[in-house]
């Protein structure tokens, strides 16, 4: 399929949020920082808020709601296995410039029955239309395999999140819809991206930044190895070799 590039999504969000007669969003989040610790199981986040129209006049079609949190991008290097004299090894890969960590879309209708393919890839609404940015521009066929790898790889591990029908409308003025948030997540600045879409057309959109960090003991080593890796690195090497001593005496008195 092909993709449109993320430069033209603000001056487009410009042109469609412009008009002092276009409805706009009021959204929240039921959680702006969630912290992570050892025990982090994963968590459900409830995306709510309301849709405010010029005047207060509802329109007589209904408009619908799709809803995009979005983690901090990452590159990713996908590799392919091949059975080779029964031994399964590495064979062609793959970089991803730009896959997000984790991806959740949730919408009021299948999002086919609410826009045309150009403006669900411009706006990446779904699954198969984020932006992976592969390095490789060789193959299509390739990069078109690997993509579907690793979309299914983000898939079974909760990462990538695709949920129709879940959005709920109110009277046509509220909205809400809980989506998961996987125990694997990382670190860093998320984004809930709210989409007004009327007559296939963007109408209006609306973001609201959630963070996640990490808390208590786990957070003060992540600063420790960020902010003081040298004394990090050193601290780490003597606990190592301290309890390796510790290990060999208990070894010897046994």
């Amino acid at each position: 399929m092909a993709r449109i590039g993320r430069l033209f999504l603000p001056p487009l969000l410009l042109m469609t949020l412009g008009a002092a007669d276009s409805p706009r969003l009021v959204p929240d989040v039921s959680q702006r920082q969630i912290d992570i610790q050892y025990s982090f199981k994963g968590a459900e986040l409830l995306l709510f808020g309301a849709i405010a129209y010029p005047d207060g006049r509802i329109p007589k079609k209904p408009a619908d709601i799709v809803i995009v949190l979005k983690g901090p991008e990452k590159r990713v290097l996908i590799r392919e296995k091949q059975k080779i004299a029964g031994i399964w090894v590495n064979a062609d890969s793959m970089r991803f410039q730009s896959v997000p960590s984790f991806y959740a879309i949730a919408s009021s209708r299948p999002i086919r029955q609410i826009t045309d393919d150009r403006t669900a890839a411009i706006y990446e609404l779904s699954i198969d239309n984020i932006q992976l940015s592969p390095t490789s521009f060789t193959d299509a066929a390739e990069i078109a395999r690997f993509e579907k790898g690793l979309i299914d790889l983000q898939q079974r591990t909760g990462l990538f999140v695709q949920r129709a029908d879940t959005v709920e409308i109110s009277d046509g003025l509220l909205y809400r819809v809980r989506l998961p948030l996987s125990s694997r997540v990382v670190v860093g600045d998320y984004t809930a991206e709210t989409f007004l879409i009327q007559d296939g057309r963007v109408v209006a959109a609306a973001v609201r930044d959630i963070q996640i960090r990490k808390s208590g003991f786990e957070r003060f080593v992540a600063n420790a190895a960020e902010h003081w890796s040298l004394l990090y690195g050193l601290t780490a090497t003597l606990v190592a070799v301290a309890m390796g001593m510790v290990a060999g005496w208990i070894g010897r008195r046994i």
